[in-house]
């Protein structure tokens, strides 16, 4: 059995010094209950807490540690840059090779203008679409989240095409009435929203696959359908994809679905795990981007050279190697195939999501298409196996709102060993 002593006397300290303990809200553990588990270090796929105990990791980082964490070539990389100071403030040749790199491996995009997080990414899009195309407004979806920045903390009002409204303090109504929410995989309710807003809307911004609902797939037609709207409307498509980018394919969600995005934004994957992000798009609608057009956005990290050669190594790897992809992708339906098969037997309501090596378990009897469906999941059932897992030495994300993201560092005996926790943590639950 794990014992968490360290664990506690680092979240009581730290509570006396930052709001809530942690630095990011999920950390806490205020879903699951509990205290918050505190890293130490990480190898490959297997977590090490302050108290010496091993997890075998589904977080990966929310994402990038695709390859696993501390990859060799990755660190190798860092330790050799890092010898010629952290930041410039000024450009480097570095930014050059890695944004060559990225156009490359992705569809439809000429330029990229580096950032420091996915947050900042979504927001600096929005603001592009907006000076492209003179419009206000946007749509985005139930359950996509699209990092903090005011415009993205909206909740749908009473009506199916009614203004946001804000869902946390410090968000004005002002900018609120500017964000239009829809439901993610229905269509007709696109459409409603945009005929109600006609010629106003600048953008649709969307996870083209859904990770903050949990691992949530567009259903067969739906990002086709949402690219005719935006082409009869003259209205951006956005795929966010600080979380499916390089990850489904090398050219991310454009790629695997085959369908075109105006603009796409990055995270955390560009920079090998370190705080980064991207949006990139074609000459036609870059070129609004200052210094050479009238929208403004900067920053003195940008494009620093410590997490450039991070991202440009790792993502040189994966486009050197594309059988990542599809190793993933196997040991993705190995787990999924594995645990269908203990949760089955277990006698609980489950679904279970995948795409690529995005993955998620819904303790639900209903199909999981939107953040109405993925709210039906049982709220009891989840913290239980959770901490469950976490005793059986799995860390899985600590919110059943959340995908797991499996890494190329898992081997099938770690596979295995989760499957085997999952039957016994389902068994304890009864």
């Amino acid at each position: 059995m794990h014992q968490y002593k360290r664990s506690s006397e680092l979240f009581d300290q730290a509570q006396q010094y930052i709001p809530g303990g942690v630095n990011s809200p999920v950390r806490a553990f205020k879903s699951v209950g509990g205290t918050p588990v505190f890293i130490k270090k990480a190898k490959g796929s297997i977590l090490t807490d302050e108290d010496n105990n091993e997890y075998i990791d589904y977080i990966s980082s929310w994402g990038p540690m695709i390859l696993g964490h501390a990859h060799p070539s990755v660190i190798k990389a860092i330790k050799d840059k890092v010898e010629d100071s952290t930041s410039f403030g000024a450009p480097t040749g570095l930014e050059i090779e890695i944004a060559k790199l990225i156009v490359d491996m992705v569809p439809n995009i000429d330029k990229v203008r580096m950032v420091n997080s996915g947050t900042e990414a979504c927001m600096s899009a929005i603001r592009v679409a907006r000076g492209y195309t003179g419009r206000n407004k946007f749509i985005k979806f139930e359950g996509c989240y699209h990092g903090h920045s005011d415009s993205f903390l909206i909740k749908a009002g009473s009506g199916a095409s009614t203004f946001g409204e804000p869902n946390s303090p410090g968000v004005t109504p002002g900018t609120a009435n500017d964000t239009l929410t829809a439901k993610y995989n229905d269509i007709e309710n696109v459409k409603q929203v945009v005929a109600d807003n006609k010629g106003e809307i600048s953008a649709i911004i969307i996870e083209a696959i859904a990770g903050n609902m949990g691992c949530v797939l567009p259903k067969k037609g739906f990002l086709e359908e949402l690219r005719q709207i935006c082409d009869e409307e003259g209205i951006l498509l956005i795929f966010d994809e600080v979380m499916s980018g390089f990850r489904l394919a090398k050219g991310g969600a454009q790629e695997y679905f085959g369908v075109k995005a105006d603009l796409v934004t990055f995270g955390k994957v560009i920079g090998g795990g370190m705080p980064v992000g991207a949006y990139a798009g074609p000459d036609e609608i870059m070129k609004v981007v200052s210094p050479v057009g009238p929208v403004y956005q900067a920053g003195t990290l940008s494009g620093n050279p410590i997490a450039m050669i991070a991202g440009y190594t790792l993502l040189t790897e994966l486009n050197e190697k594309p059988e990542h992809f599809t190793e993933l992708a196997a040991k993705c339906e190995y787990l999924h195939k594995g645990l269908d098969k203990v949760l089955t037997a277990s006698g609980f309501d489950y679904k279970i999501n995948r795409c690529g090596s995005m993955i998620s378990i819904f303790f639900t009897d209903v199909d999981v298409v939107d953040f109405d469906t993925a709210a039906t999941a049982n709220n009891e059932l989840f913290p239980k196996f959770f901490h469950e897992m976490l005793k059986r030495g799995v860390y899985l994300p600590p919110s059943s709102f959340e995908s797991y993201f499996l890494s190329n560092s898992l081997t099938y005996e770690m596979l295995d060993k989760t499957i085997q926790a999952a039957k016994e943590s389902l068994e304890a639950m009864k």
